[in-house]
């Protein structure tokens, strides 16, 4: 079998490197496209994969073909290659934005399947989240299919497509907000005296294992939250200031902020 991918950028490069790194696929078995040289060039490099500047080479070979560009460049790149993708077969898009109804009128492709797929940046470590939909043409071994190349980077779960919106702003987009509360953490404990390197570690590691906790144990995020609490402790000071300044509250604010950009792409 053969997988292509048109767009080699970060997200791409995730998806390679965890198929390659769980055996899924070989070397010999992947093939990309990348309007930049350099971009071709490094996933050549670094996977050993063929890989070049032709889309239509590679929409012509694949069996499976990702397509992870940037939304402005989407309907270009359909527009290019949606003649000469053979029948039957399984497109797999990655691209922000652009729904299931879009992909299939951009393509205007009967014999098309389709699939919609929303990772996000840990895949880079192999500890990514994806959301998956499926157009109707897509049975359930084709479906199992991409869940199992997907999950070489992390979890995926299948969800209805009137959900992918919350998904940007859940997993999507939410290590960005991950990112900034480690970062306000570590500086926090820089004005306490910790050099900058180990506040970093410090702060990341307590925030990986506390999401792993949660994965790992089934237990309710409030659960794991009380047992930090010790009556007249520490924790529960800490907690109560965070409550007071609104940190539930202005977390779902921007998660609905995000939705409703992720709607109106």
């Amino acid at each position: 079998m053969k997988v292509g991918f048109i767009g080699l950028g970060n997200m791409a490069s995730a998806i390679i490197g965890g198929m390659l790194e769980k055996g899924l696929m070989a070397p010999a078995d992947l093939l990309g496209a990348d309007k930049s040289e350099a971009a071709a060039e490094r996933a050549k490099d670094k996977f050993g994969i063929k890989a070049g500047t032709d889309n239509i080479a590679v929409a012509k070979e694949a069996e499976i073909l990702f397509l992870a560009v940037k939304p402005v460049f989407l309907s270009e790149v359909i527009e290019e290659i949606r003649r000469e993708v053979p029948p039957r077969t399984l497109v797999v898009s990655i691209v922000a934005g652009r729904d299931l109804k879009y992909l299939k009128e951009a393509f205007d492709r009967p014999d098309l399947k389709l699939v919609r797929c929303m990772p996000n940046t840990p895949a880079l470590v192999l500890e990514g989240c994806t959301g998956i939909s499926a157009g109707e043409e897509v049975s359930e071994e084709d479906l199992n299919q991409v869940l199992k190349l997907v999950q070489s980077f992390g979890r995926a779960s299948v969800v209805p497509e009137r959900l992918m919106d919350v998904v940007v702003a859940v997993s999507g987009s939410s290590p960005a907000y991950v990112f900034m509360f480690i970062e306000a953490m570590a500086d926090a404990a820089v004005a306490g005296g910790m050099p900058r390197q180990q506040a970093y570690e410090f702060a990341a590691q307590a925030v990986l294992g506390s999401a792993k906790m949660v994965l790992e144990t089934g237990m309710h995020p409030g659960q794991l939250k009380d047992m930090v609490c010790s009556p007249g402790g520490t924790t529960i000071e800490a907690v109560k200031v965070l409550e007071e300044m609104g940190l539930r509250a202005a977390v779902m604010d921007a998660m609905e902020a995000c939705m409703e950009k992720s709607r109106n792409m």
